[in-house]
């Protein structure tokens, strides 16, 4: 994906040895220069086919070499990356607002085409605030559609939310090649809060900044679900 090349390119004068790498049910967190945070996704079929390259060693690279764990066709180490890219990212907090994704979409699509690419707890309350609403899903729920009607759904669209876990998936790219002349948000604490991603087409970026790797590394190894996750901020940057 280019945009994860450009990434990866924009923290290469930024490299930290890393410190500490936490696997966790639910998310992922690796410390570095900071802490950074991504969902934990795993590959479908037997648990123990496919463990993590180097496993064991990770505290022994430096933090860029395991950012390119994102590249990986393992969802695993895909996730690892992405917390490493997290952990390397300086976040403009200057620029940014502590508004979450919800407030952003109910404000621009008021009585609009909405599609929400990733299931979140919130959108109910979107439900008839919208003209239309449509979640899609890879494990879709009841009400919402399969991920593969994104080319159906997504250039009818106003405003389109993404999840960041798109980048450990390796769909963002042709997500955003759907998104005609929507207003795009990429939702969620793997979204890497980076000003590299509005060149692609991205609007609004709604992540997180760690404030406490401890009280984070704590609520994650014990389970958390992200509405359980402590040491954490949440804030949004925009294009403009």
């Amino acid at each position: 994906m280019k945009i994860l090349d450009d990434l990866l390119l924009s923290l290469q004068a930024n490299d930290f040895q890393v410190k500490s790498v936490h696997t966790c049910v639910f998310w992922t967190a690796v410390v570095s220069k900071h802490c950074g945070l991504s969902s934990t996704f795993r590959d479908e079929g037997f648990p123990h086919e496919r463990g993590v390259r180097d496993v064991g060693t990770l505290t022994q690279k430096k933090a860029l070499e395991l950012a390119n764990y994102a590249r990986s066709a393992s969802l695993l180490e895909a996730s690892i990356g992405m917390a490493t890219i997290n952990s390397l990212i300086d976040i403009d907090e200057s620029r940014c607002i502590e508004k979450n994704a919800f407030e952003i979409i109910l404000e621009k699509g008021q009585g609009k085409n909405v599609a929400i690419v990733g299931h979140f707890p919130w959108i109910p309350k979107l439900k008839g605030k919208t003209k239309n609403l449509w979640v899609l899903e890879q494990r879709f729920r009841e009400g919402d559609l399969p991920a593969k009607e994104a080319g159906r759904i997504l250039p009818q669209c106003d405003v389109v939310g993404i999840t960041g876990t798109s980048f450990i998936n390796h769909t963002l790219e042709g997500l955003l090649n759907l998104c005609k002349e929507a207003y795009v948000l990429l939702i969620g604490p793997t979204s890497p809060i980076s000003p590299i991603l509005f060149d692609y087409g991205i609007d609004a970026i709604c992540g997180s900044k760690i404030i406490d790797p401890d009280q984070l590394v704590r609520s994650i190894s014990e389970g958390a679900t992200f509405k359980e996750v402590t040491g954490v901020r949440l804030l949004t940057l925009s294009k403009t």
